[in-house]
């Protein structure tokens, strides 16, 4: 089948998106290839669709859990094989996982990078047929990057293991530094390419706006602009406070962040992306891998920490093409706030040090033991129980992770799961009570595939449709288990500690140059560029990104603020009287362009230059493909 016929078979589409087919077809013809796709960009598709078509498996290792299961319940519903294996699943998951790839049986497996740091494992892979190495998220594997994680330098031992295999990586946002790391430290071969797409979104429009009272402006930015919106915020309470708030204002709003159930998540993304929800308050936890093309505006009411994350965050808006905005809410204290992040995240030596005795103590492990060991770690607790400050200690435990001493993995919310483990004739001759024959009468009629692979399940939904309590499904779930006839694993939210090395006396814990300073100085270069991007009331803040990312600008924007700012202080005056009549013939916020005009009763030719002044003023902005007028964020 060609690429065309795959695209068309299995996600209906007639046409690849721009740049789409290019990396298609360099990765179909042997090549290396480095993609650098914006945000909405379509990476998946990149390496999905030639996956299909070579003969064997494809490996993509991608550090996102949660993106990983995502992307492989997406697979499966389109009736593509995939399956994944990662730190938080058991052992007999795992070992299923890694017998149906051994076997064919799947086309994509998708690694969290952490496993490729075990010898073992490695060693279990060498016998497979790999036709195709995909590294997400590529960045990672750059110490220049602004998620550098060392877990990934192991990705060149995978290249090792299969030389024939093609290589692709792929990423959102790199530096020109990043890319010559990610082709440098993956190996490309010669002959490799890269596919840049332009970091210009010229349909957004970057707004800073300025205030003492965040929540008043953010109330009239959402009141003033139309269509389905993000607001980020960096606190999980927070992000219940403002939805709130905003519902109290009657707006329809939501919220979102990582510690939420699966079934919570979900619900949530289903009705934001069905517009029964219009605004969504949430942490950097949502938006990845969740496309909704018709995002109006994205307002970032807390400041990110480097242009690569504001730069992904922001380009969820207008991913149809269609007039957007960005903004970003900024007060004084702001510039103080994101200074102190770097004390923040590099905490003296000594801290971090005490910070990994502590959590071996907190999770009872004595020296010389853990070695290739899982722990359950209750982060909140933790932090409670020797008062720690919740920033401070996350980052000591990220640079205990970077410098390999630990694995701290936060992203964790895995589902229930269970599979049949007993022969279908064997379940007859169980001795069960009536609950535990009624959960498994339910397992069998609505689990299908539950005798060959673990199936997600919900105990919530599980107990409402039998009419039980979730304390007795979960229980006749457990007694099942013991019973041998399946094997249940309950869903876990809990962050755990992975240790690929023994438990070591902390005065011999070091962190290098690499771990630690110079990844404290390119932080700050990142937190200056932040910095310039929102205080700097002159530069044009479309250029500022692509400066950073090492393209010349082509000239200003003339959509953000700045440039808007610039050309009104060069206006000629107006016509009062008729910019006067104009502004009454608009009966509501929202009207035709054409409609506007032609209740002005003025020449057609002055009512433009009208609009056009009330335009750059602010006053009015155009949106929706040259159809709505509505006053501007």
């Amino acid at each position: 089948m060609t690429p065309l016929e795959v695209l068309k078979k299995y996600w209906g589409y007639d046409s690849f998106r721009p740049m789409q087919a290019e990396i298609v077809d360099s990765a179909l013809s042997g090549a290396d290839t480095l993609g650098l796709l914006p945000t909405g960009g379509g990476k998946s598709i990149t390496f999905q669709v030639p996956g299909m078509i070579l003969p064997g498996l494809t490996i993509v290792v991608t550090p996102l859990i949660s993106l990983m299961k995502d992307q492989v319940d997406n697979l499966r519903a389109l009736n593509i094989p995939a399956t994944y294996i990662h730190s938080g699943l058991t052992r007999s998951e795992s070992r299923l996982g890694l017998q149906k790839a051994e076997l064919g049986k799947v086309k994509f497996l998708y690694l969290s990078p952490e496993r490729l740091k075990n010898e073992s494992f490695r060693q279990r892979l060498r016998d497979f047929n790999v036709s195709m190495i995909v590294v997400d998220e590529a960045h990672c594997i750059s110490q220049w990057g602004y998620d550098f994680r060392p877990s990934y330098l192991h990705l060149a031992e995978l290249r090792k293991l299969f030389p024939g295999a093609v290589v692709m990586a792929l990423t959102a946002s790199a530096t020109p530094e990043v890319v010559d790391d990610i082709t440098r430290l993956l190996e490309f071969r010669p002959g490799f390419r890269v596919f840049r797409k332009s970091f210009a979104r010229p349909n957004i429009s970057y707004i800073v706006r300025n205030t003492e009272d965040k929540p008043e402006r953010l109330m009239t930015i959402l009141q003033n602009t139309a269509g389905s919106a993000i607001v980020y915020v960096r606190s999980r309470r927070r992000t219940r406070e403002i939805a709130e708030t905003l519902i109290a204002a009657g707006i329809s709003a939501d919220y979102y962040h990582a510690g939420l159930a699966p079934e919570d998540k979900d619900e949530k993304q289903q009705r934001w992306k069905a517009g029964q929800s219009r605004v969504m308050v949430a942490t950097n936890a949502f938006g990845m891998g969740i496309d909704k093309p018709d995002v109006r505006v994205v307002v970032h009411y807390d400041l990110p920490s480097s242009i690569e994350e504001y730069y992904q965050e922001a380009g969820r808006a207008g991913r149809d093409g269609k007039p957007c905005f960005a903004v970003v809410i900024a007060s004084a204290a702001d510039k103080g706030v994101i200074s102190r992040r770097l004390s923040e995240s590099f905490p003296p030596r000594q801290y971090i040090a005490d910070v990994y005795d502590k959590a071996c103590l907190f999770i009872d492990l004595a020296l010389g033991e853990g070695f290739n060991k899982v722990f359950d770690f209750d982060f909140g607790r933790f932090i409670q129980h020797y008062r720690l400050q919740e920033g401070a200690a996350r980052s000591a435990l990220r640079l205990l992770s970077l410098a390999g001493y630990i694995d701290f993995v936060e992203e964790v919310d895995a589902r229930a799961r269970l599979m049949m483990i007993a022969p279908k004739h064997e379940l007859y001759s169980l001795q069960l009570t009536e609950e535990q024959d009624e959960v498994l009468q339910y397992i069998l009629r609505n689990c299908s595939g539950v005798f060959a692979d673990y199936v997600q399940i919900s105990e919530t939904v599980m107990a409402s449709r039998l009419q039980m309590t979730p304390d007795a499904v979960y229980h006749a779930l457990l007694d099942l288990t013991r019973l041998h006839a399946l094997h249940y694993i309950p869903r876990r939210q809990q962050p755990f500690l992975f240790f690929p090395s023994r438990r070591i006396e902390s005065k011999y814990i070091e962190l290098s140059k690499d771990v630690y300073d110079h990844r404290r100085e390119r932080m700050k270069v990142r937190l200056d560029a932040m910095k310039k991007f929102v205080f700097d009331p002159t530069a044009c803040r479309a250029n500022i990104i692509l400066e950073y990312f090492g393209e010349t600008p082509a000239g200003p924007c003339e959509t953000c603020d700045t440039c808007r700012a610039a050309r009104r202080r060069i206006l000629p005056p107006a016509d009062p009287a008729a910019q006067e009549a104009l502004i009454k013939s608009l009966a509501s916020s929202e009207i035709e362009l054409r409609e506007l005009i032609r209740r002005s009763k003025i020449n057609p030719e002055r009512a433009a230059e009208i609009i056009r002044r009330l335009l750059e003023s602010d006053e009015l902005t155009l949106i929706d493909s040259n159809r709505i007028l509505c006053k501007h964020p």
